[in-house]
Order: structure tokens, then sequence, then C-alpha cells
């Protein structure tokens, strides 16, 4: 005798399956072309190393991207968008080698990386169906009625439209920006230069103070406190002070492009975003987004 129906499987919708193997594809398509820019690269030092490892890195985020898109979460579109922008500048800065042309093999992997990265963000933001899927919040330990449930969490927040958690996204991206080029530093270190010493110190430890201070100011951005936004400003203006120069004595002209570059990028998308950020509306979200987000 059954007393109680048995569950439904119910099939993700063609569009959600597409996105998730397209993601799969551009993680798998990042490590190669990333494994081929260091194999045809005329210097395999220390630096493209590191720059590379950490390009690498960018597959897990897809990866992570596809667990999100999975379970519907609303703050799966703003991670994608910054992960494919930052993904785009990771890679594009290692193709031009320092002298010389880049390698066809390079270019055309980075070609085809750029296509993957524009087809995952157009189906991010155009697809309705994608749309409609990505409407779930996180999960937690819930009280109600003398009762203790893991469920999806009512949202309690006052709601930040997609532009603020674009900017939180955007401004998350700091640190690891900032640790990367001091981690390349080191080389100087290495190479006999101990005056590098304390700056190559210093620019650790505010790589590291910098996602602190991001965490703090973007908590309160998403209630939109108005100290905040500015809190942000304050922080993006920061690392544009101390990154960009420590790059350009530290690691030349070449480093400036190849890692100031990404930073400049992520600073100008929130600053843009914190500037088409609007006022607060009746739709609450919560710490993993919400509201709408529109590529005009």
């Amino acid at each position: 005798m059954r007393t109680a129906a048995e569950p439904v499987e119910v099939r993700r919708p063609s569009a959600v399956r597409a996105l998730t193997t397209l993601l799969a594809v551009t993680a798998a398509a990042t490590v190669v072309v990333e494994l081929l820019n260091y194999w045809y690269a005329p210097e395999q030092e220390f630096g493209l190393a590191v720059r590379t490892g950490w390009a690498m890195l960018r597959s897990l985020g897809f990866l992570l991207l596809i667990g999100q898109v999975n379970k519907g979460r609303v703050g799966a579109r703003p991670f994608g968008l910054i992960l494919a922008v930052t993904t785009i500048f990771a890679v594009g800065r290692l193709i031009v080698p320092r002298q010389g042309v880049p390698a066809l093999p390079g270019l055309i992997g980075f070609a085809v990386l750029t296509a993957l990265c524009v087809a995952v963000v157009v189906l991010l933001y155009r697809s309705e169906t994608i749309r409609a899927h990505l409407v779930r919040h996180r999960k937690g330990l819930v009280v109600e009625g003398g009762t203790i449930a893991w469920r999806e969490m009512t949202p309690k927040r006052p709601q930040a439209n997609g532009w603020l958690l674009t900017a939180r996204v955007a401004a998350f991206t700091y640190s690891p920006l900032m640790l990367v080029p001091a981690l390349v530093a080191t080389g100087a270190v290495l190479d006999g230069r101990l005056a590098a010493v304390p700056a190559v110190i210093l620019w650790f430890g505010a790589g590291i103070a910098v996602s602190y201070a991001v965490l703090f100011c973007t908590a309160f951005l998403l209630r939109d406190k108005a100290w905040a936004r500015k809190g942000l400003v304050a922080v993006t203006l920061g690392v544009l002070a101390i990154d960009l120069p420590l790059c350009w004595w530290l690691l030349g002209t070449d480093g400036l492009i190849r890692d100031g570059a990404p930073i400049v990028t992520a600073a100008a998308l929130t600053l843009y975003s914190l500037h088409r950020a609007t006022r607060t509306r009746p739709h609450p979200v919560d710490d993993e987004g919400g509201g709408e987000f529109e590529l005009r």
C-alpha cells in the first residue's frame, strides 16, 4: 500500500543544461589555453608561472558557477559576469610576449576562450528561461513554530539591485588582483633587490587589508547605506593608488600593463555599478543577490 506519492524528478530546462555544459567547456578551455601560452612563451620565468597558475585557478570558478546555476541561485548572474570579464583579462595579458608577436596557437585559444565567455554572459543575461531559473536563495537553519528546519531562508534585507551586487562582486576581486603581482614581485627580492622587501611586505599587507575593508563596506552596501558607497569608492581609489605605482616600480611597464590593467578594469566596473545603482525597491534580497541587472 502506498502512503505517499513518489518524488518526481523535474528535468532542468534545455537552456540551463546548455549553460552548465558551456561552463564546463569554458573551465576546460581556460586550462588548455593557459598551458598553450606557457608552452609557447619565449621566457618561462617565475612571474609568468605565477600569473599562469592564477589564471588556471579560474577554471575552479567556473565549476563553482555550475553549482550555483544548478541550485538556481540568484547570485549566479553577477558572479558569472565578473568571472567571464576577469578571465578574458587574466588570459589576454599573457598572450602578448615582452618581445615579438604572440604565438598563433595562443591567439586561437584566446579567441575561442573569449567567445565562450561572451556566450556565458549572453546566456546569463539574455535568456528568459535562465532568468526564471535563477531565483533561489541560500539555505540555512530556520527556527519557526518551535521547530528547526534546513530550508531556503527568507530574505530580510531591503532590496539591493543588480548593479549593487555587481559592484560587490567586482570589489571582491581587488584582493587577489593585488596579491598576485605582489607574489610576482617576490622574484625581484630573490634577484637581490633587497630594497624592495618593505614594498613587497606592504603590498601583501594591503592586499589582505583590502579584503576586510571590502567585506565591511559591501555588507552595508546591500542595505543601500550611502556611507557604504562612499567607503567602497574610497577603498577603490586607495587600491589604485597603492597597486599601480608598485606595479610600475617593482614589475616595470610590462607588469603595469599585465597586472595593472585587470585591477583598473575591476575598479572601473565597481565605480560604474555604484553610479548606476538605484535606491531601495520593495523586493528584498539576501547575501547572494537578487534584483534585476540589465546589460545595456
